[in-house]
Order: structure tokens, then sequence, then C-alpha cells
């Protein structure tokens, strides 16, 4: 099924048209053969869908059981042990018995050997189960619903399954709506249309689309200004359009292919251990072929029955067993051991890891590539500052600034004048700027009760207004005693309740505002004339101030002077440049505009002839606020020496600001070669490019195929590259570097993607997870140091026995004792331990003893039996003994 989909969907590359983003609606329509007031007829559909296929990605399909435990064995070591185990075998089972032994005990040494290798695969295959699993519980399930116009049913929308659409289709989308597939925009049915495409361009506010064709063929997917991409969020407006684009044809899909195409390479400790294993493969077979030369001359020993090809087999069998005893048995066994308490570790600070060889990763990783929007920002819009006018004790007009707290949508935070916490009910100006902040909005807030969040409902904008409101609470709203959902809401709800909304005058490109007619709802209200009407104004400074005559300062109302206005212009200017960048909104009243019925509300051009005479109230300035805790995280990172590197689809100023305000670039760091756009980055030549990666701190308006770029340039300079990221855009870059880490909010082709998922979305737990990771790679070092230390004195002093004659010079408990030396842990990790891998690296000892015990006198079944009984009766150390200061942790 997967297979034939990718040959369906490969088929439409071919037929489909061409940069559809630079055609006109006409053109696209005669391309399809469609007609938009009637749409495709069922025919039509059936014949595509057998064409195109299905408007869906394909499943990523989880690897089969016996896949998953083929793996565990692709180790030279553990192919080694295999071979050994494989020639035992056909030794033992061509042996001559005598009289009076059982046939068993010639296998015990491969069945021991087998049963190592078996326990640490189901071992290694339990936590890749585990992490499967923990991802899919992540996930969020995609809408699949599409709305659309068809012949079979004349003039109505339908609404159909979202697999279903195949390219010509008509749809209609409407704010709220996810978009099913790729669509060229027809017709707009509102004054204006914003979509949020942040999880596909990474860009932290809606983009206002339109109809008209884009010149450039070339243009990134943020400036396809006409086109609606699949799985992007309507966040107003309505429109229709013509699908070009389905499955893995969408820009989406084509991420998801890049994503497959992406080989996956082996981590640092991976890489070192083959390099270990080759030499060590080298040694051994130097070691036994010494040792079978050795005792050539005992060959025909009598012991051997005088036969020549007897002692040749029973020293060759020696040299296999001493083989086996000079293996490190144990070090598949203490890898997987010491990665998989390091995931549970992980897990615990909200670190879910997908495959084990990625922890160790993360303790050798010298640059992360961080997303910004919702990775080192919130992706949440917040109002950070405001300004109004007032008057001076002295009677002077002077501008009061506010600062507000908070960085989410939670509606809780504190409005501060002059760094003090200040009540917004005693300006008259705030409680007409909140009015207007909430009556020029259509968005709201919602409580999830299962994530226990406060999530947006509209516009990511006028969702930062609407939190604002709440923390003005300009009427002193007691809200100490609502639940969230009543919270989330409360003072916008009030100021809703005091006019009656009549209509709107949408937003236009032309004019750069909106606004709203009001009448009162309440008889006591003193703002205006029961029997008329007011409008509320919200736009961009510029535009909403150069139609201001007056400003509302206090209760009053002053003329517009031109000193004033540039006052205005001189602070927006610096909210909207510098550290800050913010995104500025101004906000004013029509306290006498036309009648409603004076009004045309058909014809938009209009609309700004009656948005005149404003009086001007305040400026709002927003952003997408970092993450709390980012700048304590990145510091540590340098601190670890760890370059950090937002790579971004946002623009170039904006990106600058952020990286100042977490730390990144410092204040008044020039940031001349540190940060690129992607057009700038793409003027470069390769040379110059590969050079930029060596310094750069920053990329902003840049799309999936840089990201892979950037990070390919990293490896080559032979850096450890960690990319995170949470949206669709991330993906491929999260495949290539060699370790991935996606937000747990993030989407599921990113999650998939991914070593390593956050559940918690917090930048900080990546410095946690790194700091865990290093220790864990030295402890793995340290294991393997040991183990390789260990195992030398007990070759020389069994080849030494052997080649002398000598007695067993390392009795069983003596043996097994060694394994506790492995894993100096605390009470808590031996017991997990014990639960896990405790039985691997015990049969690790007992082959090892096997092994020592076959050299001298070899295989007796009765009395080994005895002896390993006895250890695990009688001579295993207690747990409790155990210092429970010791740790895993190498500082």
């Amino acid at each position: 099924m997967h297979q034939t989909s990718l040959n369906r969907q490969s088929s439409f590359a071919k037929t489909g048209l061409d940069a559809p983003w630079t055609k006109t609606k006409d053109e696209i329509a005669d391309f399809y053969k469609v007609d938009e007031t009637k749409g495709l007829s069922e025919e039509r559909v059936r014949q595509d869908l057998e064409t195109y296929g299905p408007n869906e990605l394909p499943a990523e399909e989880g690897k089969p059981l016996w896949k998953l435990i083929l793996e565990q064995f692709n180790d030279l070591l553990v192919k080694i042990l295999l071979a050994a185990a494989c020639i035992s075998f056909v030794l033992a089972l061509f042996e001559e018995h005598k009289e009076g032994e059982s046939l068993v005990a010639a296998f015990v040494e491969p069945l021991v050997i087998l049963l190592i290798l078996i326990a640490n695969a189901i071992v290694g295959v339990w936590q890749e189960r585990n992490a499967e699993s923990a991802i899919e519980a992540l996930k969020e399930y995609e809408p699949e619903i599409a709305k659309v116009v068809r012949q079979n049913r004349p003039g109505q929308i339908q609404r159909i399954k979202a697999r279903e659409l195949v390219p010509g289709d008509i749809v209609e989308v409407a704010v709220g709506d996810k978009v099913p597939a790729d669509i060229r925009i027809t017709t707009i049915h509102s004054t204006t249309l914003r979509v949020d495409q942040s999880l596909l361009t990474g860009e932290s506010v809606s983009v206002i689309k339109h109809t008209e064709p884009v010149g450039d063929a070339r243009v990134v997917n943020q400036d396809k200004k006409n086109t609606l991409f699949s799985g992007t969020n309507i966040a107003s407006g309505k429109c229709r359009g013509i699908v070009v684009g389905t499955g893995l044809n969408t820009e989406i899909g084509k991420i998801q292919s890049v994503m497959a195409d992406t080989e996956e390479e082996k981590t640092p400790l991976q890489q070192k251990l083959d390099e270990f294993s080759e030499q060590l493969s080298k040694v051994i077979t130097i070691i036994c072929v010494a040792v079978w030369a050795i005792n050539i001359g005992h060959f025909n020993d009598p012991v051997h029955g005088g036969s020549w090809l007897r002692g040749a087999i029973y020293y060759f069998k020696i040299a296999v067993a001493l083989a086996v005893a000079a293996i490190p048995e144990g070090l598949p066994a203490v890898i997987t051991t010491c990665l998989a308490l390091g995931t549970r570790r992980m897990a615990k600070k909200n670190a879910i890891v997908r495959s084990l060889p990625s922890v160790e990763t993360l303790g050798c990783t010298s640059v992360i590539c961080s997303d910004k929007t919702g990775t080192l920002t919130t992706n949440q819009m917040s109002v950070c500052r405001m300004f109004i006018f007032n008057r001076t004790n002295t009677n002077d007009i002077q501008i009061e600034q506010f600062e507000i707290t908070g960085s989410t949508y939670e509606p809780k935070g504190d409005i501060l004048f002059n760094e003090t916490k200040f009540n917004c009910s005693q300006r008259s100006g705030l409680v007409e700027l909140a009015e207007c902040a909430a009556l020029c909005n259509d968005s709201s807030l919602d409580y999830n009760d299962t994530k226990k969040i406060f999530e947006k409902v509209g516009e990511a904008t006028e969702t930062a207004l609407t939190v604002l409101v709440e923390k003005m609470n300009v009427y002193n709203t007691d809200k100490s005693r609502l639940s969230p959902q009543e919270l989330a809401m409360a003072s916008n709800t009030i100021i809703r309740q005091k006019y009656n909304k009549e209509f709107t005058l949408e937003f236009s490109r032309d004019r750069k505002s909106m606004s709203i007619y009001v009448s009162n709802a309440t008889k006591d209200s003193t703002s205006t004339d029961s029997s008329s009407g007011k409008m509320f104004v919200k736009g961009a400074p510029e535009s909403v101030i150069d139609r201001c005559t007056h400003i509302r300062v206090g209760t009053q109302t002053v003329p517009m002077t031109p000193q004033i206005k540039q006052e205005i212009l001189h602070l927006v200017h610096q909210y909207g440049s510098g550290r800050d960048t913010l995104r500025c909104l101004a906000l004013g009243t029509i306290d006498n505009p036309p009648r409603k019925e004076e009004m045309d509300l058909v014809d938009s051009r209009k609309f700004v002839t009656y948005e005149t005479n404003i009086t001007f109230v305040g400026v709002v300035g927003m952003l997408d606020p970092p993450r709390a805790e980012v700048h304590e995280a990145i510091s540590r990172c340098r601190d670890a020496g760890i370059r950090v590197i937002m790579i971004t689809g946002d623009n170039k100023n904006t990106a600058e600001a952020i990286c100042r305000r977490i730390g990144i670039f410092n204040e008044l760091e020039d940031t001349r070669g540190k940060a690129f756009s992607g057009r700038e980055f793409d003027d470069l030549s390769p040379e110059e490019q590969s050079e930029a990666c060596r310094h750069a701190k920053m990329f902003a308006r840049v799309d999936p195929a840089h990201k892979s770029k950037i990070v390919e340039y990293l490896q080559s300079h032979g850096e450890i590259t960690a990319m995170t990221g949470d949206g669709v855009n991330d993906a491929p870059a999260l495949k290539k570097a060699e370790i991935g880490i996606a937000m747990g909010s993030g989407t599921a082709v990113a999650k998939t993607a991914a070593e390593m998922v956050l559940a918690d979305d917090n930048f900080s737990t990546i410095v946690a997870a790194v700091e865990e990771g290093r220790a864990i790679y030295n402890n793995t070092k340290q294991f393997i140091r040991y183990l390789i230390s260990s195992n030398i004195g007990e070759v020389v002093c069994i080849f030494l026995t052997a080649a002398l004659g000598l007695p067993e010079s390392l009795i069983p408990v003596q043996l097994l004792w060694t394994v506790f030396q492995i894993c100096p842990l605390s009470l808590e990790e031996w017991l997990a331990v014990i639960k896990i891998s405790l039985p691997v690296i015990l049969l690790d000892e007992i082959l090892k003893f096997i092994a020592r015990r076959y050299i001298d006198r070899g295989i007796k079944s009765k009395p080994i039996i005895e002896d390993v009984m006895s250890i695990l009766k009688n001579d295993l150390p207690r747990i409790d003994k155990i210092s429970h200061h010791q740790s895993a942790h190498i500082d």
C-alpha cells in the first residue's frame, strides 16, 4: 500500500501545473478544466483518485519485531561471539563423548553465548518499543474533513473526508479550518484572509493572503501569498480555491519525501566501537593462532588417543574458548544497560528518547541548531509594552508607558508603571484602550482541560489583545473564585456585554486598519449618547495616526498637533526597532461616526472615508516572546562549549532582536558575518557558505532546503549537530542532524523525524539532556576501559596456564565478583539494573567462567552446574551492602 501510494503520487509530479502561484486563477481553472461554481463531477473524482491516489501522507510503518531483533546483532563484537557460538556448536556436534557423559554438556557453551546475545537483544528491543509507544502517545490526530463544491450537489457545500480530495477540486475554507491540501486561492469572500502557517514556515504571525499571481517562480513559501498550504490554519476570513497539490505533492509531502531519502549515520560511539572491534578481532585472531601453534607438539599426546587430528581439534577448541574469554562479552550488555539507565533518567526530565545510541550522541554535541518559533519562543503572541497620553500635575500632556508581564496565553500577569504594579482602572485612557482591544477582536481564549493550558481561538495577534484585556482587568472583576474556563474571558465578556456590535469594517491592505461600529447596550453608559453609535479602530500606527485629528488625554479630547504626532511615531519606531522589534498596533475611537444607514458596507474602498476624524487612544507593542528559561539555558550551553544557532523562517530584524534578548548575541554585538537571511546565504559561493557556517549564530527567512544545507556544512567541519524544532519545516533537518530533537507539542512529522522528543517543550531540557549524555558517554568510556583492562589480565593469566599446563588461577567467585565492579550505582539504579539487565551481565560472567574451566579440563556438565548453582545460592554479594553514595555520573 505504501509503495503504491508513492507511485501514484509521483505521477502527479509529471502532469501537475508548475509554479501555480505564478498563474492567474483563470489559467488554473483552465488547466484543471473546472468551473469554480460547479466543481468536479463524481466520475472525474473517481478517475483522479485512481490516478493520483488519496490525499494523505504515507504512514511510516513501524519496524517489524524480527527486524528490530536482527538490528541488535548488527555489531562486530556480537558477530564474533555469534561465530564463536556456531563453531562451538559444530565442534560439540561431532565431539566423541565418554560413557556416562551427558550430551547436553557439550552444548552448554554455545547455548550460553546465544542466551547472552538474545538477552542483550531483548533489552535493546524493549527500549526501542517503549520509545515508539511514547512517541505515538504524543501524536495528535490531524483533522480529516474538507468542504468542497461538486457537480452532484449543485450550489451546495459538501463535507467530505480530506483524503478524498483530488487536484482540481474546488475547496472552501473559513476561520478555524485546517487547510486540507495545497490550494491556489481564487476568491476571497471576506475583506481579508489571514493564515497561520507557522508550522510550515516558522512565521510567528499570521499571513495576509490574496488572489493575484506572484511573479517570481523561485520565491520561498513565505512569499507565496496566493497559496494555502496543507496543514496550516485559517486565522480569519473565508475563501475558495482550487486544489493544486495532494498527498506527497503538497509542501508537507515534499518535506516527508526529503526525510525518506536521508540516510542515518552512525553515532560517534558506534564509530569508535567499530574501530575497536576491528582491532580486537585482529588481536584475538593472533592469540588464537598462537595458542594453537604453541601446542602443535602436543597434538599426538596419549591423552588424545595418539590421533593428530583429535589433538588438533582439541587445541582448536581451546583456542576458540580463549577467544571467547578474550572478547569483552559484557560490552554490549554494559553499553545497553548504561544507555537504558540514561533514558530512564532523561524520561524523568521530560526527554523521551526514541533510540538508545542517540543518548550518547547528546554528550558529544558541539552545535545546537534551534528553530525560533515554538522552540526558543513560546509561539504565543504577547503584548509586552503599551502607552497612552495623560496629564501631569502641572496639567502638561505626557506619554505614559506601561510594561506587561507574562509570555503565554495564560490570562495572568501584571501591568507595571515605573516598575511598580499598577491598577488600570485608575486611568480612563487605559479603560478605553481595553475596550478597543476587546471589541476590535474576533478571537477568544479557551482552556484545554486535558492539557491544562490556555489556547487561542482565532488569530494570534488578536488573541494577544484578548489576553491583555484580561491582565488589565479595568473593571476590577473579582477572579479569585472563577474556574479556568471562566477566567479565560472574564474581563472581555464584561466589555462585550456593554456594547452591541452592529457590524465590522474588515481589514484591507490599502488602509491597513479595521474597525467596528457599536451601540450602547446599557442605558447608564456615560461614554456617548445612548441613541448614537461609536466606532473603535485598530491598525498599523502610521496609517491610523495619519487619520487621527485628536488624542485622548484622560477623559478629555485634545487636538492632534504635528509635534504630538512626531512624538508618537518616534516612540513607535523605538518599539519596532533595536532590542525589542515589537509589532505595534494603534488603537483609537470615532466618537461621532456617520449613521450606519448612510454607510456602504459592500464597497470596501469606501471604508477609509468612514474611518476619519479618529481620536488616538494608545499603542500596544507585542512579540512572540522568548521562553523564560531559554536565556539561562543558552548561557549554560556557552559555558559547556556548545554553540547555539537560531534558524528561523521569520524576518531578519525580528530574529536578531530575539537573539539579543535570549543571549545568542550580546546587546551591542556586531552581527556582520554572524547573521544571514536565506537570500544572503544563497548569494554566497559554496566556499563562502561553508566558511559562514563556521561563525554564524543566526539564519533568518530560510526554507527547509537551507536548514539541511547548513547542517551538512556543520557536519563537514566535524561538528556534532543537534537540531531542534517542532514544525513540519524542521523535519528534514531533524532527520539530517546527528541528533534531532522535536517538541512534544510539535507536528507528527517532526516527532517521527527526531531521535528525541521534549515532552514539556522546554529548551532548558535539552541542556539537562546534554549533561546526562555527557555523563553517559564518560561512564561508557570508563566501562570499556575497565572491561578491556580486566580482560587483558584474565586472558594473560589463562593464556599462561593453558600454555604451561598449570591449574586455573581464578576461582569462580572471584570471576563473578567483577560484575559488581562494572556498575557502581546507587541502590535505586541497582534495582533498575536487576530489573533490566543484570541477567545479561550475569550470563556474560558465567560464559567467561565456563570458557576458563573448559580450557583447563574440558566441559564437564555436572561440575559446571554445581559451581553455578553454588555461586547463585551462596556467593552473590548483598545489594544493601553496596555504598549508596556511589554514582554512575562522572563529573
